[in-house]
């Protein structure tokens, strides 16, 4: 940070702005929600400094046992690392769990640096191992589906449908309020739509006002506001 932070004075002196994105993807997109707004701290007032997560947006969900595998695996993840300490104070004091303030869904509403969110309502990381983590599914019944959601069954499909709709449901506030955020949600069954060029710049991949997600200056200019889509999600990618 201490060298993030003189790179900063260099452009400061030279521009009357300086713009800076914090984005991430996955775990990268999970620490864009956990820090941003302690990224933004170590730059100088008049910086415009804007967040961005691509597949980060892990959902504190139950699997198709009921059970909390990745509330569990987190707990065990922030205690292995000491890192409740480290969590938006804001969000621990509001929260009688103050570990879940590791879930971005907990942690948004905290948020004050302006903040885009990309990611599936079918994200296949947390299909794989939030809803259907192998130590849910020991008799591998979910295999074929996971390999293809076309070989998905019809009560394997309405758990995936629930799984999108409690996404969209964490997510409807800072869509409806946030002034200052934006957000692209879409039903491609992807984790980190962003990172491969051949895709996400390709001649059909997804626009938003005619320009392609997160095109270099997008997140850069104007208000993230402007770059989230009138509706909240797309129709379901399986029916």
């Amino acid at each position: 940070m201490d060298d993030l932070d003189s790179q900063s004075d260099v452009y400061s002196h030279n521009n009357n702005y300086v713009t800076w994105t914090r984005a991430g993807c996955s775990a990268g997109g999970l620490a864009s929600f956990l820090h941003c707004d302690n990224f933004t701290s170590y730059l100088p007032a008049n910086a415009s400094v804007k967040c961005s997560s691509d597949a980060g947006f892990f959902l504190d969900e139950r699997d198709i046992g009921l059970n909390h595998t990745i509330r569990s695996f987190y707990d065990d993840l922030i205690t292995l690392q000491g890192v409740e300490q480290n969590l938006d104070k804001n969000c621990t004091s509001s929260l009688f769990y103050p570990k879940q303030c590791f879930f971005p869904q907990y942690a948004l509403p905290f948020i004050r640096t302006p903040f885009f969110i990309l990611n599936s309502a079918y994200d296949v990381f947390q299909f794989h191992h939030i809803l259907v983590p192998p130590s849910a599914d020991l008799q591998g019944r979910w295999n074929r589906c996971k390999l293809n959601p076309i070989a998905c069954n019809t009560n394997q499909l309405d758990n995936l449908q629930a799984f999108r709709k409690d996404m969209l449901a964490a997510l409807r506030l800072f869509f409806e309020y946030s002034r200052r955020g934006g957000m692209f949600i879409n039903s491609c069954f992807a984790h980190c739509q962003s990172e491969s060029q051949d895709t996400w710049f390709a001649p059909n991949s997804p626009r938003i006002h005619n320009k392609k997600q997160l095109e270099i200056g997008t997140l850069g200019e104007g208000s993230l506001r402007k770059l989230t889509v009138n509706i909240l999600v797309t129709l379901p990618a399986i029916t």
